[in-house]
């Protein structure tokens, strides 16, 4: 009897500490480390593969158009009532300009909490001829990429193009029981004719590695809707990126990176830009290996065993009391945009909705609608929940 009493004082005792330790604690840190300690933070992790020959300039489009709507879709997610970690890594293959003896492959980056360095990544990528190798780029992702061991964390490739997915030294058989052996779904994306690609192999693909077939109309161009809200929240995104205070030694040339990839979304439409923004003030987008606020709040950097040289040099004179209300201070003011963004893009979705059923026309699917759906589905498998909007 005494032991039951004192195992239900302990069960109180630690449930009294999950729940109001950040009453005492504010810092984002504190609360994420109980959250992440009790329910071990969900992954997802997503490996896309492009084909980058000469006809697939579309492909590569739609993925960087895409790139935020894919983020701020997943931003919905949650597992346990937590947001998941998502990482994204970048494969390209089937370009002339790339070795011969890689396969005509090459990693553009593996997987990466830093979406600014996708987004880089993908602006970067140029078509040329070249042999499509579906199988041996499958493989080269399931051997080279540091996959979660977690069999509860998703784990997901896709691979698009528009060639037999039967070319190449590695049979795709090989390859994508290797991926199933460490519990990594293949979905494949044919990008062309569904028929095609279903007779092609991309649809026995799919099926063998228990993932999902699709095809999508890779030339379709993807049109961004101006909104009346696309003002404010470029004004707010310009404030946002001043309270990212970089560290480390390549802490500004990642600062950079975030504002090129902002001109870079800007450039396309003021619509890109508002979905850049919807996604950076999300938990998704996390920049803790350069950046002082989140690198704090998760615990990743103590300012105290931080060495002066890699401070800002605004923090390099202040003492360690002053550095952290410095800190603490660029986090509230990062908070307070970030929920004026995420109002003002809920808004913004209702009125695209909007404009977009005044102009309804066929459905044509896309990489996003390939990526999301297929995700949604394997998602369910492994009890994550995706939010309304």
């Amino acid at each position: 009897m005494k032991s039951k009493i004192l195992a239900i004082g302990i069960f109180v005792i630690t449930a009294a500490v999950i729940g109001f330790y950040p009453l005492y604690n504010t810092s984002a840190n504190a609360k994420s480390s109980v959250v992440d300690m009790v329910n071990n933070k969900p992954k997802i992790q997503l490996a896309i593969l492009l084909d980058t020959s000469s006809s697939m300039s579309g492909l590569i489009n739609q993925s960087r158009n895409q790139l935020w709507q894919v983020v701020n879709e997943f931003s919905r997610t949650k597992k346990n009532g937590v947001t998941p970690t998502l990482e994204v890594a970048v494969y390209e293959y089937g370009n002339s300009n790339l070795s011969s003896e890689s396969g005509h492959i090459r990693q553009v980056t593996g997987l990466t909490t830093e979406l600014d360095q996708v987004s880089e990544g993908l602006f970067a990528l140029t078509t040329n001829g070249g042999d499509e190798y579906c199988g041996y780029v499958i493989k080269t992702a399931v051997t080279d990429l540091k996959w979660s061991k977690s069999k509860h964390d998703i784990k997901a490739i896709f691979i698009a193009g528009n060639e037999p997915f039967t070319q190449g030294p590695v049979p795709f058989q090989e390859a994508i029981a290797v991926a199933k052996r460490k519990g990594i779904t293949v979905n494949t994306i044919h990008a062309g004719n569904h028929n095609e690609g279903a007779h092609s192999g991309w649809k026995d693909g799919a099926i063998l590695a228990g993932g999902d077939y699709m095809s999508i109309d890779h030339n379709h161009r993807v049109v961004h809707i101006d909104a009346p809200q696309d003002k404010r929240i470029a004004e707010l995104n310009a404030k946002l990126n001043q309270t990212y205070v970089p560290y480390g030694t390549d802490g500004r040339v990642k600062a950079k990176r975030q504002r090129e990839q902002d001109a870079k979304s800007s450039a396309i439409s003021s619509g890109l830009l508002a979905k850049r923004a919807e996604s950076k003030s999300s938990k998704m987008y996390n920049n803790s290996s350069w950046d002082l606020v989140d690198a704090f709040e998760t615990g990743e950097v103590k300012l105290d065993q931080l060495p002066e040289e890699e401070l800002p040099t605004a923090m390099q004179k202040m003492d360690k009391a002053k550095q952290e209300q410095y800190v603490i201070g660029k986090a509230k003011e990062r908070k307070k945009i970030q929920q004026e963004i995420a109002t003002l893009s809920k808004s913004r979705n209702d009125y695209v909705a909007k404009e977009q059923r005044k102009t309804a026309k066929a459905n044509v699917n896309t990489v996003n609608d390939a990526v999301t759906k297929a995700i949604r589905k394997q998602a369910k498998n492994k009890n994550y929940v995706f939010e309304s909007k």
